[in-house]
C-alpha cells in the first residue's frame, strides 16, 4: 500500500509501497516479487535506515515461539516489540539483557541497529546475547546464523541496518531479576570534569547514564545529572511493593497532540528547560526505588513526543569518542553552545570494549543530541563530523539521516569487509534503503 512514511525524527518523509505479512509463505512471496526493498519494523530509528520506495513491514510477524524459563532463553519472530516482550517475561522473573531508551522497537530492529543501553560497559550490546537467528536473504534463501555458524553473515547482520536480509526469528538470552523495580541513584555533577570522574567512580553499577546541559558555560560547563541503577532485590523494596515484586507498571501515557511551531525551540527555551531540569534535584544525591518504566523509558510515557520538534522534524546526532578523547567532547559542546543549538535531550553514556564488524559501540564516551531541522543545521553537523573524526570517533547509522559516505568510511575501519559480505548475500542490492544508497553501501541503480 502506497503511503507516506518517516522514522522517528520525521525527517526525511517519503512515499513507500509498504507491505505486511503474517506467515512465512507470504514473506517468501513478497521477497521474490519485490524489485527491491528494505525490512521495516516500528520505524523508531531516527534517520533514513528503514526507508525505501518498497518496504516489507514485520509488525504483524510478532509471535513468541519458545521460552526456556529455566535458562532464560526466548525465541520470537522479528516483528515482536520490546514492550510486548517485557509484558511476557517480567512477571516470570526475567528482563531484557540490553534495552535502548524506548521499548517500542521490534526485536529485529534491535539486531539491525545492534542497540545498546545504559549497561554497555557491563553487558555489551544486544548482539552479545543472541544465541542464533534466521534470515531470508535477497534471493529468497532461508539461512540460520549465530556466533559460531555462518559467522560472517551473523556479524554483518548485527548493526548492518537490515541490508543482509530480513530477520525472521531470533533466539536470545535474558537477564534474571527478582523484582520489576530499579534501585536508583541520582548524583548532580557541577561540570563535565565531575561527571566523567563520577562515571569512573561508579563504573561498578550495571546501569549508568547522564543528562548533560550542553549550553552552560564557565565553571558549570557540562553540568549534569548522573543516573545509576541496579535491579532491586525483594529485600530492598519498600514494604508496599513486596506483596507483588514482579508487578508490571501501570500503563500511563500523555499524548503530544500537535507539532510545535519551530519558533518554540530556541536557545532561550532550551536554557530554561536545562535550568529547571538541573534544579529539580535539590540534593546532591537522591536514592530511591522506581519501576523499570521511568528508569529505562522516561519518554515513552509521552506519546508522539517527536512532534515537539515541529513539522520539519529533527536529527538525532549520536557519536562515540575514545576514552582518552575527552577534549573532543569539550570542543563539540563548545561549538553547540556557541551556535546556540542546544538540545533538550543530551545524553552521555560510557561504552565498554567491543570489537565488531559494523556495530556502532566501541570503548569510549557516547553523546546523543537532538536538533530540529532548520537552515544551516546540516552545515553545522558537517563541522561536528570533522571534530568527531579528528578524535578517532564515529557516528551511529541508526540515528543518521545526513552524513557523507567518507565520514562513514573514516569511522568504521572494517567497512570494506562489511561491503564484501553484503556483496555475497545481497549482490545486486535488492535489499536497499535510501540510507544505504546515500552511504554507497549498495550498488547504484
Amino acid at each position: 500500500m502506497e503511503k507516506k512514511i518517516a522514522n522517528w525524527g520525521n525527517y526525511p518523509v517519503m512515499e513507500s509501497d509498504e507491505r505486511f505479512f503474517s506467515f512465512d509463505d507470504q514473506l517468501q512471496k513478497l521477497v521474490k516479487e519485490s524489485t527491491h526493498f528494505i525490512p521495516r519494523g516500528n520505524g523508531r530509528c531516527y534517520g533514513d535506515a528503514s526507508l525505501s520506495t518498497e518496504t516489507i513491514n514485520t509488525l504483524k510477524y510478532d509471535k513468541v515461539l519458545s521460552f526456556d524459563t529455566t535458562n532464560g532463553i526466548l525465541e520470537c519472530q522479528s516483528g515482536l516489540t520490546l514492550d510486548k516482550i517485557l509484558e511476557f517475561i517480567v512477571p516470570k522473573g526475567w528482563f531484557l539483557p540490553v534495552t535502548p531508551g524506548t521499548k517500542f522497537i521490534t526485536v529485529g530492529g534491535a539486531v539491525g541497529s545492534d542497540v545498546h543501553g545504559k549497561n554497555h560497559h557491563i553487558d555489551g550490546s544486544f548482539s552479545n546475547h543472541i544465541v542464533e537467528m534466521e534470515l531470508i536473504l535477497a534471493d529468497g534463501t532461508i539461512t540460520v546464523c549465530s556466533p559460531s555458524q555462518n559467522t560472517q553473515l551473523f556479524e554483518a547482520t548485527c548493526g548492518g541496518m537490515g541490508l543482509t536480509g530480513l530477520i525472521t526469528r531470533i533466539k536470545f538470552r535474558l537477564k534474571k531479576i527478582e523484582t520489576s523495580y530499579i534501585k536508583q541513584k541520582q548524583v548532580k555533577a557541577e561540570n563535565l570534569d565531575e561527571v566523567i570522574r563520577l562515571f569512573d567512580e561508579y563504573n561498578h553499577y550495571t546501569y549508568s547514564v547522564a543528562w548533560i546541559d550542553c549550553l552552560k558555560k564557565g565553571k558549570q560547563f557540562g553540568r549534569s545529572i548522573l543516573i545509576l541503577g541496579e535491579h532491586a532485590k525483594v529485600d530492598e523494596l519498600p514494604e508496599k511493593y513486596k506483596s507483588d515484586p514482579l508487578k508490571l507498571p501501570a500503563k500511563k501515557s500523555i499524548p503530544f497532540p500537535i507539532n510545535l511551531p519551530s519558533w518554540v525551540l530556541n536557545s532561550f527555551t532550551v536554557k530554561l528547560f536545562n535550568f529547571l531540569y538541573y534544579g529539580k534535584n535539590f540534593k546532591k544525591e537522591i536514592n530511591n526505588v522506581v519501576s523499570y518504566e521511568p528508569f529505562f523509558y522516561p519518554l515513552d510515557a509521552i506519546l508522539n513526543w517527536n512532534r515537539g520538534y515541529g513539522k520539519k522534524g529533527f536529527i538525532q546526532y549520536q557519536f562515540v569518542l575514545p576514552l582518552e578523547a575527552k577534549q573532543g567532547l569539550v570542543e563539540i559542546l563548545n561549538r553547540i553552545s556557541d551556535e546556540g543549538l542546544g538540545s533538550f535531550l543530551a545524553v552521555l553514556k560510557v561504552f565498554g570494549k567491543q570489537e565488531s564488524l559494523i556495530s556502532f559501540p566501541t570503548e569510549g564516551y557516547t553523546l546523543a543530541l537532538d536538533f530540529p531541522v532548520r537552515d544551516g543545521l546540516f552545515k553545522f553537523l558537517d563541522e561536528l563530523d570533522k571534530i568527531v573524526l579528528n578524535y578517532g570517533g564515529r557516528l551511529y547509522m541508526s540515528k543518521d539521516a545526513r552524513m557523507k559516505p567518507e565520514v562513514l568510511t573514516a569511522g568504521y575501519p572494517r567497512l570494506n569487509e562489511f561491503k564484501q559480505i553484503l556483496n555475497t548475500y545481497n549482490p545486486k542490492g535488492k535489499i536497499r534503503s535510501i540510507q544505504s544508497d546515500r552511504l554507497l553501501l549498495t550498488p547504484q541503480l
